[in-house]
Parts: structure tokens; sequence; C-alpha cells
């Protein structure tokens, strides 16, 4: 099948939008190959539009894998907050009981319970550490 050049001209806009489907994308670019002249005006245009129009330029695909990913990494970031402030209140908490009105005793976790508060700060600092990295991940993408 021969494909003219006003016939690529035609799919450009769909191709350059990223909503041309697979196999208008892989005739197009199969043309682009045999025309380096077209290619490079395509590639100046994109350019420009980019500059313009201000947006990413990802293929659409591409764009919804990296929202997913972003939501993730944020959901993430607020189940660690989470445990890690549970975790520690928990872990520093305290019970005291009263017989008749009269305060018996106190119990403070660390005091009383050592093996449960070492577990509970061990998962604590695990997951201030988790949630840290997670912040440090989301401020280099500059979210």
């Amino acid at each position: 099948m021969n494909v003219t050049r006003e016939v690529i001209v035609d799919l450009l806009p769909l191709y350059l939008a990223g909503e041309a489907s697979p196999a208008s994308r892989a005739l197009v670019e199969s043309y682009l190959k045999t025309d380096p002249e077209l290619a490079r005006q395509i590639r100046v245009q994109w350019a420009q539009n980019l500059k313009t129009i201000g947006g990413s330029g990802l293929p659409p695909e591409l764009e919804l894998r990296s929202l997913q990913r972003t939501r993730r990494l944020l959901s993430r970031q607020r189940w660690l907050f989470g445990f890690a402030l549970f975790l520690a209140a928990f872990g520093l908490s305290f019970q005291f009981s009263t017989w008749n009105g009269h305060l018996v005793q106190w119990h403070f976790m660390f005091r009383d319970y050592p093996v449960p508060f070492g577990g509970c700060l061990f998962a604590s600092v695990i997951c201030w550490i988790g949630y840290f990295w997670v912040r440090l991940r989301v401020r280099r993408i500059g979210l």
C-alpha cells in the first residue's frame, strides 16, 4: 500500500496529541523513517507545542501510570506516618487503677512491660525511617 505525504500530514495532529491508534502510530513512524525532512519538522513542531502549551508531552498511558505511582507513594507516606505515631504513642502509654476513688497504681509500659515497649519502639522507629524516606522521595519529585 502506498501512503502519501498528505495522508501522513492528516494523521499528524492525532499522532502528536498521542490519540492515534497503534496502527496509525506505526504507519506514521514508518513513514517518518523514509522522510527525514518531515520528521525534523515534526520534532520542531513538537518542541514548540511543549513550550507554548506547557504540557508534559508524554503519552497518556505513561501519565496515568505516573499519577497512580504518585498516589500510591502519597498513600504510603500517610500510612507510615499514622503507624509511626500510633506505635510511638502506644509505647509511651500508661495505665492507672483506682479503688474506691483512690489512686492505687501506675503502670508505665516502658517500666512494667519492657518487651512490648521495645517491640513498639522498634516498630515505630522502622515506620519513622520509612516515612522520612518516602517523604524525601516525594520532595525530590517536587510534590
